[in-house]
């Protein structure tokens, strides 16, 4: 058993080497590449994606697994062992369900996509990408087909980013939510518009970049061991244990657009840092699900980077930064500005309270589109008319409407928005979590101080990796299934003292 288990891991090996590859040519063309090197780049990716796939697939990885399933059950559920054998079985018979060639076609395909919504989105031409997105439509229902039974189509397309949850399950969640949340956001509505104008004066992007930088390597962001660089839509990618990168852009009319990117790439980074190196060049070395990864980027973002404590500690240096705009700002100013709460039309920038009203929206029209009740030529329109039914605004234009996100012009439409959400809910279950272990964390944040607060979720959350998943891992870490209470009484707590409403 000992020597297929190694046979095993070392296919896997080339396999993950095949990813990371691939992982390398993405990072660079969404940096650095001259827009002239898309063509060659979406067929080398391609190629990458096909030749991963099949190794992955091949006949010799499933002999090795079904040899060693006996070998595997007779272990310690969450060791190593047992459990490499248990996910990549889970994660095999899913990917044998799908041609290698299919997948370098979607490889390809979204490669072409990105490309033209990187122009698209500027020039504020949708029918640019139009076509390509109607195709991404296509191949979205075809990769839901080929996993028969489903109760709806979006289920192995939701499934595939967060294990074990149908769409189903995501509208009774989404339902549940929304239900707290409207009233919330009418009180707070009610109440007089926070002036945040600090925030919009002139912010030279070098010194935001530095501040930045500053505040993530004091939450633990090893630059021996990534790095960070500008982007059209920040991300956070892994090439392997010691190179895990960050994205983020900057606005310098708006301090908080490349701040809190930082912060929140910065927070998917930890998390993949925290992955014990053990598991590395296997399927576990990754995070477990898209809803326990956002759950990390939200927490460092906004449960930890929108805290008073923090600023308490932070506003002095931000103002050394920038002393010309910040100097007659107080933190309490600055400290409402970056939480006000304002139905707004891009979801990166919303604020806490109104941000889950984004995701849920996008993922009805995921829904619509999946189940042919809305045509891609119509969604725009059908765009706008959500943002005014849902939130009271509407985009002057699809430059801030449907081409606002990446999301569907460089991944499959189903499965990618509602991770978002599922994170905000388990970042208040974790955090509450941590905060029972350690209720000191609050004081030590208003210190600069996060050793405390990282090493709990490193030891609870990060250096499992994909040992287990989203629904074993929160049952060990908070001693019961995922529920929004905590979150909306972090939401209520902070919001009611903000705005002085019970």
């Amino acid at each position: 058993m000992e020597h297929k288990l190694a046979e095993l891991k070392t296919r896997l090996l080339e396999v993950d080497d095949l990813q990371y590859a691939g992982a390398v040519l993405y990072w660079d063309q969404a940096t650095y590449m001259p827009p002239a090197g898309a063509s060659a780049r979406g067929r080398q990716l391609g190629t990458l994606t096909r030749l991963a796939h099949e190794k992955f697939t091949d006949a010799a990885i499933g002999k090795l697994l079904d040899d060693l399933r006996a070998y595997g059950e007779g272990l310690p559920y969450d060791s190593d062992d047992a459990s490499l054998i248990r996910v990549t079985r889970r994660q095999y018979e899913r990917a044998v369900k799908v041609p290698a060639t299919f997948m370098a076609e979607m490889s390809q395909h979204f490669n072409t996509t990105y490309t033209a919504w990187t122009e698209a989105r500027p020039a504020n031409d949708f029918n640019r990408v139009r076509p390509l997105l109607e195709q991404t439509l296509d191949l979205s229902r075809q990769l839901a087909d080929f996993f028969p039974g489903y109760d709806h189509i979006a289920d192995p397309l939701v499934d595939n980013q967060d294990y074990g949850m149908k769409a189903a399950d995501i509208r009774r969640i989404f339902a549940e939510l929304r239900a707290e949340l409207v009233p919330l956001v009418k009180a707070i509505t009610a109440k007089p518009l926070t002036d945040d104008s600090c925030l919009r004066a002139f912010y030279p992007e070098d010194q935001q970049k530095a501040f930045g930088e500053m505040v993530i390597k004091r939450y633990g962001y090893d630059f021996e061991r990534g790095r960070q660089d500008k982007t059209h839509h920040p991300f956070m990618i892994r090439f392997g244990p010691g190179d895990i990168r960050i994205t983020t852009r900057f606005n310098e009319h708006d301090l908080g657009d490349g701040l809190f990117s930082t912060l929140h790439e910065c927070g998917h980074a930890l998390y993949e840092m925290g992955i014990d190196q053990g598991l590395a060049g296997t399927p576990l070395a990754t995070g477990t699900s898209a809803g326990v990864h956002e759950s990390q980027s939200r927490l460092w973002e906004n449960i930890v980077g929108r805290s008073r404590g923090f600023w308490e500690h932070f506003y002095p240096a931000l103002q050394q930064t920038f002393p010309d705009q910040l100097n007659r700002v107080s933190v309490d100013t600055f400290y409402r500005a970056i939480n006000k709460v304002q139905p707004s039309l891009i979801r990166v920038d919303a604020d806490e309270v109104t941000y889950n009203l984004h995701v849920m929206l996008r993922f009805d029209l995921e829904l619509e589109m999946l189940e042919g009740k809305l045509d891609i030529r119509d969604l725009p329109e059908a765009w706008h008319q959500r943002y005014m039914d849902d939130l009271g605004v509407t985009a002057p234009s699809d430059k801030d409407g449907v081409l606002q996100d990446v999301h569907w012009y460089t991944f499959n439409i189903g499965g990618a928005f509602q991770g978002y959400t599922l994170g905000n809910i388990l970042s208040g279950l974790y955090y509450s979590a941590a905060l029972q272990a350690h209720p000191s964390i609050p004081a030590e944040i208003a210190q600069g101080k996060f050793d405390t607060l990282h090493t709990w979720l490193k030891t609870n959350i990060y250096t499992h990796g994909s040992k287990l998943s989203a629904s074993e891992l929160t049952e060990r870490v908070t001693g019961g299934q995922l529920r929004i209470g905590p979150y909306i009484q972090y939401l209520k707590t902070k919001y009611g003292e903000l705005y002085g409403i019970q």
